[in-house]
């Protein structure tokens, strides 16, 4: 299977090389100048902030106002908020960076890094809200869409578990230190060149895969902009919003893309957290449930 999808790819770069130079310069473009000055400082401090201890203190003081309300422990209220805020893929990041820190349990990384791996705010206010469909007054409802399902999700397969479980109760092993020094910040600057080097390769891969889906001869076009947008969401929406639809089919469709977040966003999200040996089968559920709320309640939002 490998073989043919392998062999399939090189055989388009080859037969098609103009088309696929045009789609790794629009990835190659977007990794350089959407995500790498907006993840790469966050990445770098996310790391810094993990491995000194700097950031237990301040996340334990949060947990005493939120732990009666949401099922997460000290530990996880960072990627929790980081996900949310700042967007895919660093909540899967900065969850298996804690567990192999022994900042945070293995059983509740695996539990949370399902859910707190979204899209970020600012690229779908600016980007689908904005650029494409043109409706910055559907902010509110659009984060509703996208966000609330999920931390409901978890709410109920974690009601049992209320409260969580404090840092300190979780293992002997999870010992609190607070340290600085150029080491930790040297290794916080390669951590995040090499998260982002492996996001932007994955990103100009999965943009000549989005490109090849679009000479497959499909005639009907709501299938087309489906399998373009499971495939790679900036693409995907980009190709949605310039087809003739109506605003009642396309916003369902951006939405479920968005929330699912594409194979491409799957592929990051696995290289994220292959250290940690989390699972991908119960994030893939979690990543269906998700878009098929986010399509029901967008369609009956603009029905």
């Amino acid at each position: 299977m490998y073989f043919i999808i392998l062999t399939g790819f090189l055989l388009y770069i080859l037969i098609f090389p103009e088309e696929s130079v045009h789609a790794a310069a629009l990835g190659l473009n977007l990794w350089y100048e959407k995500m790498l000055p907006t993840l790469l400082p966050f990445s770098i401090l996310s790391y810094i902030l993990i491995q000194s201890g700097i950031l237990d203190g301040f996340t334990k003081v949060l947990h005493h106002l939120v732990k009666h309300i949401f099922p997460v422990s000290s530990a996880g209220i960072y990627p929790l908020a980081a996900g949310l805020l700042f967007g895919f893929p660093m909540g899967s990041k900065i969850t298996a960076d804690l567990v192999n820190a022994g900042k945070m349990s293995q059983e509740e990384g695996r539990r949370l890094f399902c859910v707190c791996n979204n899209i970020s705010p600012m690229f779908i206010g600016s980007f689908i809200l904005g650029d494409c469909l043109h409706r910055p007054d559907l902010k509110l409802p659009t984060y509703l869409i996208l966000y609330t399902p999920p931390l409901i999700l978890y709410m109920l397969q974690n009601s049992r578990r209320f409260p969580a479980p404090e840092m300190d109760t979780l293992s002997p092993k999870l010992k609190k230190t607070t340290s600085m020094s150029f080491q930790i910040i040297d290794a916080g600057i390669m951590n995040g060149f090499e998260t982002l080097a492996k996001l932007g390769g994955y990103i100009i891969l999965f943009a000549i895969f989005a490109q090849m889906t679009m000479l497959l001869p499909i005639s009907n076009p709501t299938l087309k902009c489906i399998l373009i947008g499971f495939t790679e969401i900036t693409n995907g929406i980009s190709y949605t919003a310039s087809q003739q639809m109506d605003f009642q089919t396309t916003y369902p469709l951006l939405m479920a893309y968005t929330a699912f977040g594409g194979l491409s966003g799957f592929a990051q999200t696995a290289s994220m957290v292959k250290e940690s040996r989390f699972s991908m089968v119960p994030y893939f559920l979690t990543k269906l449930f998700q878009t098929a709320c986010a399509f029901l309640l967008a369609h009956y939002l603009v029905r």
